[in-house]
């Protein structure tokens, strides 16, 4: 379930490729992206993605991720990431090999992503490393032209990788790339991917059947969508949404404030689990190299004075 689970996401980040040349110049020191355990020696002419967890080339060409899974995922993900696997994701797998990271136990897979025979792009070679320790398991995907650096200087760059201990929710929160400055009765629960925080009014941190009204903040960095489209966008990522179904809309609007462009929709939807009514609040706030997305979801005889509570939090947003 987890690999089939990962599927889109690996497919996603295995493709990710620039294209054009680089040497290495080793830093010496490990560079943690903000909220992750990771870190890396980078080369110098490599920073860290805005884009991702990880690191890229500032003019293209090579790209180092990071994900962190739950410390069950190692296994299955061994056992799941088989050769025609990992093809059927653009990966084919010349080499595998056990590995140690510091005292935990990796398996690193070395290979590349085929040419395009329709195209004119070259093979790009990739690297994914699954490292397994006691409280986390990381899987590292990184990627780089031919001639963007050379076998030795990603290996070591892949399996040079430290892991430091748990951050703290708070530590987590303020690595954000962006800050709350009024939580309007809400409290952070969880951070996820280091670009977006699940929040919950009320005393549960695991909720069942929508106990708790629930607030999801998260940062997307790419091209943001033209003022003309923005309407159609916003009702497209709604729509999105998996875990609900008929959704009524009661009201969609731009407007501006505070020099900021923003889009907002309140709809009636059914949570699908449950079957339960709910109402829920989508806040798009767009930015010259992205947007941030904020969705609030309560149930419908809860809804009384909480999608005042999801703008306040929402209004209150600042980016770093």
């Amino acid at each position: 379930m987890l690999v089939r689970n990962l599927s889109l996401r690996l497919g996603r980040i295995l493709v990710l490729s620039s294209l054009v040349f680089g040497t290495p110049a080793w830093a010496g020191e490990p560079v943690y992206p903000p909220g992750s355990r990771f870190g890396f020696e980078p080369p110098a002419d490599m920073t860290l993605s805005r884009r991702f967890t990880g690191f890229e080339r500032k003019e293209g060409g090579a790209t180092v991720s990071v994900v962190e899974l739950p410390p069950n995922a190692f296994a299955e993900l061994v056992s799941g990431f088989t050769d025609a696997n990992l093809l059927s994701q653009g990966f084919a797998v010349e080499k595998r090999e056990e590995v140690k990271i510091g005292d935990n136990e990796g398996m690193l897979y070395t290979g590349e992503q085929p040419a395009d025979p329709n195209a004119s792009a070259p093979a790009i070679r990739k690297w994914i490393l699954v490292i397994g320790a006691p409280s986390v398991t990381g899987l590292v995907i990184a990627q780089a032209l031919p001639d963007a650096e050379t076998e030795a200087s990603m290996r070591r760059m892949v399996t040079g990788v430290t892991l430091r201990p748990a951050l703290s929710l708070t530590q987590q929160v303020d690595a954000l790339p962006f800050r709350i400055g009024d939580m309007a009765g809400f409290r952070p629960v969880r951070v996820l991917a280091g670009n977006s925080v699940l929040l919950t009014q009320g005393p549960k941190d695991q909720m069942q059947n929508l106990e708790q009204p629930i607030l999801v903040l998260a940062q997307a960095v790419q091209q943001p969508p033209t003022a003309e489209q923005r309407d159609g966008f916003a009702r497209a990522a709604l729509a999105s949404n998996q875990t609900l179904k008929d959704f009524v809309i009661e009201r969609a609007q731009s407007y501006r404030s505070n020099g900021v462009d923003w889009h907002e929709i309140v709809a009636r939807a059914v949570d699908q689990p449950t079957n339960l009514p709910v109402v829920v609040s989508q806040t798009i706030r767009f930015n010259p190299d992205g947007y941030l997305r904020a969705l609030g979801v309560v149930r419908e005889d809860q809804r009384a004075g909480v999608l005042a509570k999801f703008r306040a939090l929402v209004d209150s947003i600042q980016m770093k």
